[in-house]
Protein backbone atom coordinates (compact mmCIF):
# COMPACT_ATOMS: atom_id res chain seq x y z
CA UNK A 1 0.00 0.00 0.00
CA UNK A 2 1.60 3.32 -1.13
CA UNK A 3 0.63 4.88 2.28
CA UNK A 4 3.37 2.45 4.06
CA UNK A 5 5.61 3.03 1.81
CA UNK A 6 5.42 7.16 1.98
CA UNK A 7 5.55 6.90 5.74
CA UNK A 8 8.93 4.21 5.95
CA UNK A 9 10.65 6.59 3.43
CA UNK A 10 9.77 9.40 5.67
CA UNK A 11 11.05 7.01 8.89
CA UNK A 12 14.14 6.20 6.56
CA UNK A 13 14.44 9.86 5.49
CA UNK A 14 14.24 11.14 9.36
CA UNK A 15 16.33 8.84 10.65
CA UNK A 16 19.43 9.63 8.01
CA UNK A 17 18.94 13.57 8.22
CA UNK A 18 19.30 13.39 12.31
CA UNK A 19 22.54 11.08 11.95
CA UNK A 20 23.86 13.54 9.06
CA UNK A 21 24.11 10.98 6.58
CA UNK A 22 22.23 11.58 3.63
CA UNK A 23 24.39 12.10 1.12
CA UNK A 24 23.67 14.03 -1.63
CA UNK A 25 20.32 14.49 -3.08
CA UNK A 26 20.97 12.38 -5.96
CA UNK A 27 22.53 9.21 -3.82
CA UNK A 28 19.79 10.14 -1.37
CA UNK A 29 16.85 10.31 -3.82
CA UNK A 30 18.33 6.30 -4.97
CA UNK A 31 19.09 4.86 -1.51
CA UNK A 32 14.96 5.89 -1.03
CA UNK A 33 13.85 4.70 -4.49
CA UNK A 34 12.38 7.71 -5.52
CA UNK A 35 13.67 10.48 -8.34
CA UNK A 36 15.66 13.61 -7.18
CA UNK A 37 12.77 16.03 -8.11
CA UNK A 38 10.30 13.51 -5.94
CA UNK A 39 12.64 13.38 -3.13
CA UNK A 40 12.54 17.93 -2.86
CA UNK A 41 8.92 17.53 -2.72
CA UNK A 42 8.86 15.80 0.26
CA UNK A 43 11.64 18.03 1.63
CA UNK A 44 9.98 20.53 1.26
CA UNK A 45 7.00 19.36 2.32
CA UNK A 46 8.25 18.33 6.13
CA UNK A 47 9.88 22.08 5.51
CA UNK A 48 6.32 23.09 5.59
CA UNK A 49 5.15 21.13 8.83
CA UNK A 50 7.90 23.05 10.25
CA UNK A 51 10.92 20.75 9.60
CA UNK A 52 14.36 22.68 9.95
CA UNK A 53 15.88 20.80 7.32
CA UNK A 54 18.93 22.23 5.36
CA UNK A 55 21.97 21.09 3.17
CA UNK A 56 25.25 21.75 3.93
CA UNK A 57 27.79 21.25 0.41
CA UNK A 58 31.02 20.67 2.50
CA UNK A 59 29.28 17.45 3.98
CA UNK A 60 27.13 16.97 1.36
CA UNK A 61 24.20 16.01 3.88
CA UNK A 62 21.07 17.00 5.27
CA UNK A 63 21.01 18.11 8.58
CA UNK A 64 18.08 19.51 11.03
CA UNK A 65 19.25 23.17 12.40
CA UNK A 66 17.55 22.25 15.42
CA UNK A 67 16.47 19.01 17.47
CA UNK A 68 13.39 17.82 15.87
CA UNK A 69 11.21 14.59 15.91
CA UNK A 70 8.85 13.21 13.13
CA UNK A 71 5.82 10.81 15.01
CA UNK A 72 3.67 9.77 12.36
CA UNK A 73 0.42 7.59 14.01
CA UNK A 74 -2.25 5.78 12.05
CA UNK A 75 -4.88 4.31 14.08
CA UNK A 76 -7.26 1.68 12.27
CA UNK A 77 -11.15 0.79 13.82
CA UNK A 78 -14.19 -0.90 12.61
CA UNK A 79 -17.09 1.35 12.17
CA UNK A 80 -20.47 0.34 12.97
CA UNK A 81 -23.32 1.13 10.67
CA UNK A 82 -24.17 4.95 12.21
CA UNK A 83 -20.68 5.69 12.07
CA UNK A 84 -20.01 5.03 8.36
CA UNK A 85 -23.56 6.14 7.43
CA UNK A 86 -22.47 9.57 9.03
CA UNK A 87 -18.80 9.34 6.77
CA UNK A 88 -20.81 9.07 4.05
CA UNK A 89 -22.88 11.59 4.38
CA UNK A 90 -26.01 9.46 4.73
CA UNK A 91 -24.89 7.34 1.88
CA UNK A 92 -24.45 4.01 2.60
CA UNK A 93 -23.91 0.52 0.15
CA UNK A 94 -24.50 -2.83 2.43
CA UNK A 95 -22.43 -5.37 2.12
CA UNK A 96 -23.88 -8.95 1.13
CA UNK A 97 -23.90 -8.62 -2.52
CA UNK A 98 -20.98 -7.19 -5.07
CA UNK A 99 -21.31 -4.15 -6.70
CA UNK A 100 -21.37 -3.97 -10.42
CA UNK A 101 -20.15 -1.34 -12.75
CA UNK A 102 -20.74 -1.09 -16.05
Amino acid sequence: MKLFEYINRINILHKLIKEGRTGTPEKLALRLSISTSRLYVVIDELKMMGAPIEYSRQLQTYFYLQPFDINIKADFILLNQQEEYNINAGFFIQQNYPLLFL
